[in-house]
């Protein structure tokens, strides 16, 4: 059977791994620490899949800007404490198989560092199934295309031929500036109704749905 798609992007937080929790207790943490209004569940969520000090501007924009490293200092301390216990949405590591044996091409795109993103790789097991990835520290935050379009180019595959699948706006946001496809997941950060409004392929609400879809139309 041929793919319709060459390269399947995954967004790692909220999409592979479920770290959403961990990322908006981080941002409301360091918040506290620096005396600042904590956001909400809600505003924390928006921000997940973006580069760290946007996601922080976004989530407390009344940080001064002299205050971002500290910020983000603080992030990560709180973050770190925790992210040895994060998993693997249940299910995730045998769709990563099944991909690769069907012969996709494997990449994430993710608002972590390379740093952050190197380490979670080994933590779950899943690094030998990528073919590249892009970071937050290495290109444009999402929704800009420049990490679609890199792995595009490295990887030998054309817009018409790429899936982007994420939980969050900005995921689907930037298939859109890249020209490709995108594929929404309602189990993580951002509401359905909110990935819908950018009119992905499909919003898939469990892993079990996403590789149905991705072994029927991927």
């Amino acid at each position: 059977m041929q793919n319709n798609f060459d390269l399947i992007v995954f967004d790692w937080d909220g999409t592979l791994m479920d770290s959403a929790a961990a990322i908006v207790y981080a941002i409301q943490a360091a918040s506290r620490d620096l005396g600042l209004p904590e956001p909400d569940d809600r505003q924390a969520r928006q921000v997940i899949g973006l580069g760290l000090v946007d996601a922080l501007q976004r989530a407390v924009p009344d940080l001064p800007e002299h205050e971002y490293p500290r910020m983000a200092e603080r992030y990560r301390h709180h973050y770190l404490s925790r992210d040895h216990e994060l998993t693997l949405f249940e299910g995730i590591e045998a769709l990563m198989a099944v991909l690769a044996q069907r012969g996709f091409r494997l990449a994430v795109a993710t608002g972590k560092s390379r740093p952050g993103l190197d380490r979670a790789l080994a933590h779950s097991g899943l690094g030998g199934y990528f073919q590249a990835l892009r970071c937050a520290d290495q290109c444009h935050s999402k929704p800009h295309p420049q990490m679609l379009e890199e792995l595009m180019e490295e990887l030998g595959a054309g817009p018409e031929r790429t899936l982007m699948i994420g939980d969050t706006t900005h995921d689907l946001q930037m298939a859109r500036n890249a020209g490709t496809a995108g594929l929404g997941v309602g189990y993580g950060a951002h509401l359905r109704e909110e990935l819908q409004a950018l009119a992905p392929l499909a919003c898939l609400d469990t892993v079990e749905e996403l590789q149905a879809w991705l072994l029927a139309h991927g």
